[in-house]
């Protein structure tokens, strides 16, 4: 039926080229997610804010619903992801296999959006259950639709490593840019102070952000094209069970690699994102000057926008996965200069000017790293295992958000953390903090990724799925009876006889799965 319906010509991809040109990049994968991804960015830093300011919901159930109810929805989250793997492996119509998904996402997205904010004024009971089931809605359902079938497009839309790694760029400028930029700069000094705590302003801006998603997630699904799904389309497809495909994934080096890789920096920028309005009020600055934090995230974006220009062509020169690694090198100086002076401002923006060059490849270009990944796990195994890793990718980012919130709360609890209080006259007056809070505080925010960033380098020493990836792609075409003529960069002698023995034993494990779905 859902089939059926995406035949009909209105359901089409606009784009028909076999190649990736600039309508594409600009329409499919910078302007269209940009919505969504905003609205996220919105929600992630001021939904608590709302929850907590305008609805007063802290004092419900003695203030334990708050802390309850986020842990138990990210836990329905995390299983609604690898659910949704398993639902996107088994997807297949013409338009593709995640990016039909898209088009089901566009209106849960705003919908779900808009219904986050008009809980009603009604018994605590209504107003527990309104805020359940809206959190849920958006973030267990609407959003893990549009995120991984988003995510997925890189991946999926072409097997040439250039043009994959120019859409990765395209796909983070969104994420990074307008998502940092607005969230960063323009809600804390224009759009917070005009909102303040008024409930009819809250629901106008953020149901304009919820409804904006829907066209803009539209024009991704309209100029997006999964061309690597395309290449089987016509043939008959083996039924892949789906414990097959998590024993392919969690037996594959590079693919554990991929996923501790992103554990570990996941886990890092966390808690630098918990800590950082701690430490501008604490540490570095004085309590919501509004200029502190100004300056930090604007330091954090100049970097980035550099990036869009500079590092595909490092890239491109020296390969993803030097440029990361290196990358992370910086990444980590950066950091230590800022957690050996962390009270000094112009020391500080130093140190965090130096950090985020460093992240300007793991931001840009790692997602092409990861669809090299799937391509090789493909020619390994002959089995596509794209949702099953991408499920599992997004569950690490879900239980690390609850994971890091409980052990930075955890940290400030035990250090002695003092809450501001109101003065006579209802102003907010900041307590000066123990020092074993504010070292607490400055460890989250720059010491700890002095730590993950050179743990990261050393990591992506063992990553080296890029070197040989054309050749695994040729493979992969030639047993589908293509033509292969093509040519790959010389290798050295020692990684010539790698390749030959990893070759060898790829051929063998492909053989020995083909046998073992045969045989099913």
């Amino acid at each position: 039926m859902a089939n059926r319906l995406l035949e009909k010509r209105i359901f089409h991809s606009r784009v028909k080229s076999d190649n990736v040109k600039a309508g594409e990049k600009w329409l499919g994968y910078l302007i269209g997610p940009a919505g969504a991804l905003l609205l996220n960015a919105v929600l992630a830093t001021y939904l608590n804010v709302y929850y907590t300011d305008v609805l007063n919901l802290t004092h419900i159930w003695g203030g334990i619903f708050l802390t309850i109810f986020p842990i138990v929805s990210k836990v329905i989250d995390a299983i609604t992801n690898i659910v949704f793997g398993y639902v996107i492996d088994r997807t297949k119509t013409k338009q593709g296999k995640a990016r039909p998904w898209l088009l089901l996402s566009a209106p849960l997205v705003a919908l779900s959006g808009v219904l986050l904010f008009t809980v009603p004024q009604a018994s605590e009971g209504v107003q527990v259950i309104w805020v359940m089931l809206s959190y849920n809605l958006f973030y267990s359902f609407a959003y893990t639709i549009f995120n991984m079938s988003h995510n997925l497009m890189v991946p999926l839309s072409t097997r040439n490593t250039t043009e994959r790694g120019s859409l990765s760029v395209f796909n983070q400028i969104s994420t990074i840019m307008m998502s940092g930029i607005l969230v960063a700069l323009i809600f804390p000094m224009v759009i917070m102070p005009m909102l303040g705590i008024d409930k009819a302003k809250w629901i106008a801006v953020m149901g304009i952000l919820s409804i904006i998603t829907l066209p803009l997630i539209l024009l991704e699904y309209y100029f997006t094209k999964e061309r690597v799904t395309e290449e089987t389309q016509d043939t008959e497809e083996k039924k892949i069970p789906f414990k097959t495909q998590l024993k392919l994934v969690f037996t594959d080096k590079y693919l554990l690699i991929v996923f501790a890789y992103f554990f570990i920096y996941t886990f890092g920028m966390s808690m630098k994102n918990l800590g950082l309005v701690y430490y501008c009020n604490y540490v570095l600055g004085t309590y919501n000057d509004g200029i502190t934090q100004m300056l930090v995230s604007v330091i954090g974006g100049v970097p980035m926008g550099i990036g869009i220009f500079a590092v595909w062509p490092l890239a491109k020169k020296f390969g993803k996965r030097n440029v990361t690694m290196w990358g992370f090198v910086l990444y980590a100086i950066g950091s230590l200069i800022c957690w050996l002076v962390p009270t000094n401002l112009v020391v500080v923006l130093i140190g965090q000017f130096i950090k985020n060059i460093g992240g300007l490849p793991c931001a840009y270009v790692f997602m092409a790293l990861f669809a090299d990944t799937l391509d090789h796990l493909e020619w390994k195994s002959g089995i596509r295992c794209d949702g099953v890793a991408m499920s599992i990718y997004n569950v690490i980012a879900v239980a690390l958000v609850g994971i890091v919130t409980g052990i930075f709360n955890g940290l400030l609890s035990s250090a002695g953390y003092i809450a501001p209080s109101l003065d006579a006259a209802g102003n907010t007056v900041a307590a000066t903090q123990p020092e074993a809070v504010l070292n607490t505080i400055t460890f989250s925010f720059v010491g700890l990724e002095v730590f993950t960033g050179i743990v990261l380098a050393v990591l992506l020493v063992f990553f080296s799925v890029e070197k040989t990836i054309g050749r695994k792609q040729a493979i992969i075409k030639s047993r589908r009876g293509e033509d292969v003529v093509e040519e790959f960069a010389p290798l050295s002698d020692k990684e010539a006889a790698a390749w030959e023995r990893e070759k060898a034993e790829g051929e063998k494990y492909y053989e020995k799965i083909q046998k073992e779905l045969g045989g099913n």
